[in-house]
């Protein structure tokens, strides 16, 4: 029975807490929590009237944008992220940790909190600590240290987690971005506190009758960063758009998939808000739940609104210092539990560990291996000619950035190969669900594609068609364009025989033509395109069926 509800942590090794003790009649040492009763709990304690206050006028309030409901406040947010580190192994320890193992199969004592073991500093953690420190232009310590943050909870082993405290690894950084257009678009600049690492705590596995969880291991030691922001932002949109700038600093430096969905990056937002003018910080509340972009610009945006709510009518004195959990199925936020004060969590400096002495070499060095980063991009982006909109499109995804920076050198216009890969490129994988770097188009054709429509050899619309066909099988533009035989005829005579034949044989057409109707161009065109298989030149075509057409004879 306990392999099967524990999944037996290894066979080698002491299992490390027996079940009864998750369970509730075994309440002390550990407890069994679930979201749903602590939410109960809070909401019978006196919690209930505010939100019902706030209920009666969700309707109104979600009608209303941002900025009327912010009317005479002012929101302050910062956000917390932990990134979880691609790392081969762990922080402290030689396991290795694959994302949807099963439970408890990747660990070992140092991992479990065994007495007698003693962590061991992956370097590959500094590494990619220092690469995202100098990416976020932050100012390294050349000597930090690490920590013992102390506190009880069953999926937390060792009874303490292994973090930085007061010398963490860099500080005072920023990161920039571009918000996108359609919301205004304009240029931001958020203050960065500080980075420092730590090591991730495992994992509970409530079951069903919540009468008792299961520990899973595997992620305890899991090397993460934890960045924390400066209160710069605003809105809703403002947070979701600088946390998404992160993610994509993590995935352009190679230090993190930056997968929110399965944990990679995870984000605790606070928000408060304070009237106009007010120096004075209002009471912080944080988010948690939070498992997309978008819902965190919804719930920041919903907790910024019932924030207001209170303080117009007269019940400021309701918001208190708490945790909240996002419900996406009820677009709101709910009590997940309230906190008295500073959690003290008794930090002292971890004795088996020594300190991480940098040496201004060996920054520096990391500081020219990185590579182009997205600021980067979109300002080189902005010189080539491009808009905003084709500029956040193609530097958003670091695949689709290096393909289009690829055509670029095969001798592509760099507005030409945007306008291809944002419109039936991008079209295409949306619809296929694939990324641009899982599909059989290489640059160098999608560059000779463009200069084959350029050229003349063919024309846009058999272009799409080879385009189609060097997704899904691949191979050479050129040899499609001879094999099919779709060279693009630019020979007068040729369209303009053509031409006489389809109005020789469409003579209604041309009278109601030439009696006024005007727009049966068109339907000409399209018969001649027919007649040409498409290879027609349409602008040689359409100046000689003008002519023809206007014609007296």
């Amino acid at each position: 029975m306990a392999s099967v509800l524990f999944q037996a942590i290894k066979s080698t090794y002491l299992m490390l807490y027996p079940l009864n003790i998750f369970n509730r009649r075994h309440a002390a040492p550990f407890c069994t929590w679930q979201y749903s009763q602590i939410q109960t709990k809070a909401l019978s304690e006196g919690f209930q009237k505010p939100n019902e206050v706030q209920e009666k006028s969700s309707h109104s309030t979600s009608r209303k944008t941002p900025e009327q409901i912010l009317d005479g406040f002012e929101a302050i947010i910062g956000i917390e992220t932990h990134v979880q580190l691609s790392t081969v192994t762990k922080a402290f320890c030689s396991c290795r940790y694959l994302y949807g193992s099963p439970p408890n199969t990747t660990i070992c004592p140092v991992c479990m909190g065994l007495p007698g073991t003693l962590p061991v500093l992956n370097s590959k953690v500094v590494d990619l600590a220092v690469k995202l420190a100098l990416a976020l232009n932050c100012e390294l310590s050349l000597t930090s240290k690490f920590d013992r943050k102390q506190y009880f909870y069953p999926d937390l082993p060792k009874g303490y987690q292994i973090s930085q405290f007061d010398i963490p690894i860099a500080t005072k950084g920023f990161i920039e971005l571009d918000l996108p257009v359609e919301f205004g678009g304009g240029h931001r600049r958020f203050g960065i506190t500080r980075v420092h690492m730590e090591e991730d705590a495992g994992k509970l596995l409530h079951s069903e009758t919540g009468s008792y969880s299961l520990v899973d291991l595997n992620r305890a030691g899991v090397p993460l960063l934890e960045v924390v922001s400066e209160p710069d932002m605003r809105s809703g949109l403002e947070a979701a758009e600088y946390a998404a700038e992160l993610q994509r600093l993590v995935r352009y430096l190679g230090v993190s998939n930056g997968n929110m969905q399965e944990g990679s990056l995870r984000c605790d937002v606070n928000v408060s808000v304070r009237p106009s003018g007010q120096s004075e910080f209002g009471t912080k509340v944080e988010i948690k739940n939070m498992n997309s972009f978008s819902a965190m610009s919804r719930a920041i945006d919903y907790e910024i609104s019932r924030q207001v709510l209170l303080h117009n009518q007269g019940q400021s004195d309701q918001i208190v210092q708490e945790t909240r959990l996002w419900e996406e199925g009820h677009q709101k936020t709910e009590t997940m539990r309230k906190k008295e004060g500073l959690a003290d969590y008794r930090y002292f400096p971890e004795p088996d560990l020594p300190e991480v002495v940098l040496k201004e070499e060996y920054i520096e060095n990391t500081r020219q291996s990185l590579p182009e980063l997205p600021e980067e991009k979109r300002r080189r982006y902005e010189k080539m000619g491009l808009n905003m909109q084709d500029v956040l499109f193609l530097a958003n995804d670091i695949s689709v950035a290096s393909f289009f920076d690829s055509t670029l050198e095969y001798g592509a216009e760099a507005k030409l190969a945007a306008n291809w890969i944002m419109g039936d490129i991008a079209a295409y994988l949306k619809n296929e669900h694939l990324a641009i770097d899982e599909v059989k188009l290489t640059p160098q054709e999608l560059a000779e594609l463009i200069a084959s429509i350029k050229s003349g050899t063919i024309s846009g619309k058999i272009g799409k068609e080879i385009l189609f066909e060097l997704i899904a099988k691949g191979g050479s533009v050129k040899e499609i364009i001879i094999e099919k035989d779709l060279v693009q005829i630019v020979d007068e005579g040729a369209i303009e025989a053509m031409v006489v034949k389809v109005l020789s044989e469409n003579p209604k057409q041309l009278e109601q033509y030439r009696g006024g109707k005007t727009k049966l161009q068109g339907y000409f065109a399209g018969q001649i395109m027919e007649a040409s298989k498409g290879k027609a030149n349409p602008m040689l075509l359409n100046k000689i069926l003008s002519e023809k057409l206007n014609s007296k004879s």
